[in-house]
């Protein structure tokens, strides 16, 4: 009995009705409180980019504890004044020649996206007056679960139980060109787009689509927002992703890795946003403290490693082809999608539906393998960025193992 209890614990509704309760972790590998071992390759949902157990991250937060862990944003710290200094040196995407002039610092990747949001709203308001509001995303785009960001989600089974949502958002198809062009006019105050879907089945818009929406944005003064919560900081083999596919962002959105496993998000606001910005107008009471950003400093230099880009551009081709490799071993059509080392698998016969993806997730589990979801229809695969090659294609010889199996 009390096994059982352990291991599916009494949840509050919103969670599933049984959840593993996970104990510890080293590099690329998790264990359950049963003892239970598995490799994971969906890193906390695209969180845990540096692996587990990382005791030079756990030094720095130690330290950190023993001198500050917060102030509150009545004050700053010297460790939010380095990441940020480190943030803003690093420049923008190669394409873009916007220069960022500041970061807001926010718990979440939500957060960040709704501050960006305000911030964009702000700068229309200061640029051209009030009725110039509106809030463009795409079909597949997953932004958060906030009021604001979730208007700009295009998931219904997210937004319609918590509807009405915020006015003036609008969603059109990705990669819809005529339907852009038909929309996007000054009325707007942004647009915000990921790089490459992580919750949408890992899809990424294309390059025409890119350009035409990088035209519109500076012909009408719209601010271009790029949500990298889930594929910046060197998921995609760049420090973002706008770089790989075109984007020229006004603004970026930073989250899940960036303080290797604690709560903290960036907004990186550009000097034409930075302006219109005064004390009071918004503000957080966790966001940017001491401790989340001594771990985030260090974890900013491991990441932004030009040694480690190159290593992750490296392991996901590899990984791009071990599902290639595993398609053509089976024998089913199929396709393989996503960028460095966020990738999804989808199979393209019409049998395999939504509810047989999620047997697979649950069979890999079952089997040792985290791997989650995209959309109704694609597996996900984000691995920690320094997990091994060894390490990857035996996660996928246990991926195929199960989907043989299944069909």
């Amino acid at each position: 009995m009390l096994d059982a209890y352990v291991n599916n614990p009494p949840l509050p509704k919103q969670y599933a009705e049984s959840l593993l309760v996970m104990e510890e972790g080293q590099g690329c590998r998790i264990s359950d409180r049963a003892g239970r071992e598995y490799l994971d390759m969906g890193s906390g949902i695209a969180v845990n980019s540096l692996g587990y157990g990382r005791l030079d991250l756990a030094k720095i937060a130690a330290e950190q504890m023993r001198k500050l862990i917060h102030v509150s944003n009545l004050f700053t710290t010297g460790p939010a004044l380095e990441l940020a200094k480190k943030i803003i040196a690093a420049g923008p995407p190669r394409e873009s020649t916007l220069q960022f002039e500041a970061v807001h610092f926010g718990n979440s990747g939500a957060e960040a996206n709704e501050t960006a949001l305000k911030y964009a709203r702000l700068y229309a308001n200061g640029r051209r007056g009030e009725g110039h509001h509106g809030l463009l995303a795409f079909s597949g785009g997953f932004h958060g679960r906030t009021m604001g960001a979730l208007s700009l989600t295009a998931n219904a089974q997210y937004r319609l139980p918590f509807s009405p949502l915020i006015p003036g958002a609008v969603i059109l198809p990705l990669n819809d060109e005529e339907a852009l062009r038909n929309t996007l006019n000054e009325n707007f105050a942004s647009v915000i787009i990921e790089p490459i879907q992580g919750e949408g089945g890992l899809r990424n818009p294309d390059k025409n689509f890119v350009g035409t929406l990088n035209s519109l944005c500076r012909q009408y003064d719209v601010l271009l927002i790029a949500d990298e919560v889930q594929s910046g900081l060197g998921r995609c083999g760049e420090l973002y992703a706008s770089s790989l596919v075109g984007l020229e962002p006004d603004i970026i959105t930073l989250g899940k890795p960036l303080a290797a496993g604690l709560p903290l998000s960036a907004v990186l606001i550009p000097s034409k946003v930075n302006r219109f910005l005064k004390p009071g107008l918004h503000a957080t009471t966790f966001g940017g403290g001491p401790l989340t950003t001594a771990v985030a400093s260090a974890t900013w230099d491991l990441l932004n490693d030009p040694a480690l880009m190159k290593e992750v551009s490296r392991k996901g081709s590899l990984l791009e082809s071990l599902l290639n490799e595993g398609l053509k071993s089976l024998g089913i059509p199929g396709e393989v999608r996503g960028l460095g080392m966020l990738r999804g698998l989808r199979l393209k016969d019409e049998q395999y539906d939504s509810s047989w993806c999620g047997e697979i997730v649950k069979k890999a589990l079952d089997a040792g393998l985290i791997i989650l979801k995209s959309g109704l229809d694609v597996l996900r695969l984000a691995p920690p960025l320094i997990m091994s090659d060894d390490e990857l294609a035996e996660g996928g010889r246990i991926l195929f193992s199960i989907i043989k199996e299944a069909i």
